[in-house]
């Protein structure tokens, strides 16, 4: 796949260092590295993308070539850091897997991280396809050398999970590192930022010289339209072309930062009109629109911003097809209708016998009567906000629930405030929201949902396991024994699932003035084999519905007697449902 070609790309290049948190799309990437990790290449997941970033630095100040992933939104955390080194600049080639989510399908934002490229100066390789992911990712770490900056590779959702087959060299090289060796552009002074910024815009041109050159950019083809095209989409459009035959001027765009004009002087002069087809904004659209008034050519240039294609969300054949038709004079695809009644759409939720149910649940039951707000983090857990459940408020950004809670307590006096955040997120950037709530006085009640994993991005491990990516058993970072250490007063450790004991503590700290916490340990189920399965005797079962309308355990249906049933192939044993039936009609399965 696409993350594992990128993978085999860094390694061929004689990678030494990989580092990153992970995030979907991006997260195979460091993954595969560790798999086929012969043991000379150090891997790690950093507990956040700053110290990530940073850990990437202090390697390539010894001339080490390193790779940092993440996800866009990763991006976000990782700017303070990145930002700097492009003034300071690397010495061991320094590559940034930022990979970007157009949908977005499973983050918070459609970010185009070719904007932050030119924000920070730095070059960017947009791959079209893993074999292009591949070669970009060794030709990246070149790059960066020769230039003395980092370099984002930026592939997307399609390109990442997307499969292509790559030829790789019987042997992985080894790139030495000379080792840290002391000199004054390391440490940077506001003298020397000014200076550097000079220099910095200056290089950009240098860059882009380089760029024209490329072979990740080409212009092909003759007639009076064109078609530019980056990253998925130059895929998109070949697919199209060879289905339909169409002779067409094509640009393909593999390096849209710094923007090789040059090429697109090429690519523009004897036009009269170009399609832009690209994720996620008008990058290249823009550029082509500027390129166009520099060369004084008279080219209608059309795409997001003339509303010829989407201007939000991923692309796909039938968007590209429809687009470049329509732009063709061409009649449209008359798609039929499917052949089968399509199913209905089904909310995420979460698994049935997933700890933090019983977690919202227990918070839930404690705080009925009361007037409270319950702050949530990124995580599994953001689906506690789905009925019957309706347990998260606010979902903003990595470790913000605790510091949401605090700005809520001091502009609503009358609340009770949960903050729920999960493990990884914890340890992410959730610890200095603690700090921060112990430092002001903050009234609230921190509920850490320990499930003993990062559950949302493939299981990763993270400080709290003890287990590293390097199969090294470490130092265990203990949640309760932080909490402790930070100064919180009132912390306790507990199994959600003993739903008495859960709810009698969690009103006890939601009395305690200023900042209490409960951690809610039980594994993720999917760490494990299902240990038993419940089922519901009917002859008991009253049908009062209240399994179903409490919990919302996607195991539990209602039959046509309106009595409560649960498929055994999707319950994991979890007791959840046994403990809150009145009627005392859900129990074992027999010799379970």
């Amino acid at each position: 796949m696409g993350n594992e070609a990128i993978a085999y790309g860094a390694m061929s290049a004689g990678v030494s260092v990989v580092c990153g948190y992970p995030g979907t799309p991006s997260s195979e990437v460091l993954e595969t590295v560790a798999k086929r990790n012969d043991g000379s290449i150090y891997v790690e997941w950093s507990v956040n993308e700053k110290a990530a970033m940073e850990i990437a630095a202090g390697a390539s100040y010894c001339g080490a070539r390193v790779m940092v992933t993440m996800k866009q939104v990763g991006l976000n955390v990782a700017t303070d850091p990145l930002m700097s080194l492009s003034y300071i600049g690397v010495k061991g080639g320094l590559v940034v897997l930022a990979a970007d989510d157009p949908g977005p399908n499973s983050s918070q934002t459609e970010q185009d991280t070719r904007h932050f490229a030119e924000f920070a100066n730095l070059p960017v390789l947009d791959p079209a396809t893993p074999e292009e992911a591949c070669a970009m990712a060794r030709a990246a770490f070149e790059l960066s050398e020769a230039i003395g900056l980092p370099v984002i590779l930026r592939p997307t959702t399609r390109v990442c999970h997307a499969c292509g087959t790559v030829e790789l060299p019987e042997a992985m090289p080894k790139h030495e590192a000379e080792g840290f060796k002391r000199d004054s552009r390391w440490v940077i002074f506001p003298a020397l930022a000014y200076k550097r910024h000079l220099e910095l815009e200056e290089q950009q041109n240098k860059i882009a010289a380089l760029f024209e050159k490329s072979e990740f950019n080409s212009v092909s083809g003759g007639g009076s339209l064109g078609v530019a095209a980056s990253g998925v989409s130059c895929a998109y459009l070949a697919d199209v072309i060879a289905r339909h035959g169409l002779s067409l001027k094509i640009f393909r765009v593999g390096t849209p930062y710094p923007f090789p004009e040059g090429r697109a002087a090429e690519f523009l002069s004897g036009l009269d009109r170009v399609l832009v087809l690209e994720e996620l904004d008008p990058v290249v659209e823009v550029a082509l629109t500027a390129a166009a008034a520099k060369n004084g050519l008279k080219v209608e240039i059309l795409g997001k911003t003339s509303g010829h294609t989407p201007k939000c969300g991923e692309y796909s054949y039938e968007i590209v097809e429809d687009a470049l038709l329509a732009f063709c004079g061409l009649t449209p695809m008359e798609r039929p209708a499917p052949a089968v009644q399509e199913l209905p759409i089904r909310t995420p939720v979460l698994c049935a016998g997933c700890p933090h149910r019983a977690s919202f649940y227990a918070v839930k039951a404690a705080m009925k009567g009361q007037k409270a707000v319950f702050t949530g983090d990124i995580g599994c857990y953001t689906l506690g906000n789905a009925k019957p459940l309706d347990m998260v408020d606010t979902c903003l950004c990595m470790g913000a629930s605790i510091t949401i809670a605090q700005g809520i307590a001091r502009a609503d006096k009358n609340v009770k405030l949960f903050a729920f955040i999960g493990d990884s997120t914890f340890f992410h950037t959730g610890i200095p929201g603690v700090v921060n709530a112990l430092y002001n006085g903050a009234e609230l009640t921190i509920v850490v949902l320990d499930n003993s994993t990062t559950a949302m991005t493939g299981h990763q491990p993270h400080p709290g396991i003890g287990r590293t990516m390097m199969g090294t058993v470490s130092q265990k970072i203990d949640i309760v024994k932080t909490l402790e250490g930070l100064g919180v007063p009132f912390v306790r450790r507990i199994n959600p699932f003993d739903q008495r004991l859960a709810v009698e503590t969690l009103r006890e700290a939601s009395q305690r003035s200023g900042v209490s916490a409960i951690v809610f340990q039980a594994p993720c189920i999917a760490l494990f084999h299902r240990p038993c399965v419940y089922e519901v005797d009917s002859a008991r079962c009253i049908a009062c519905g209240k399994c179903m309308r409490e919990i919302g355990c996607p195991a539990m249906y209602i039959k046509e007697d309106r009595r409560a049933a649960i498929d055994g192939s999707l319950c994991y044993g979890c007791g959840l449902c046994a403990g809150l039936c009145s009627a005392g009609a859900i129990g074992k399965v027999e010799g379970q």
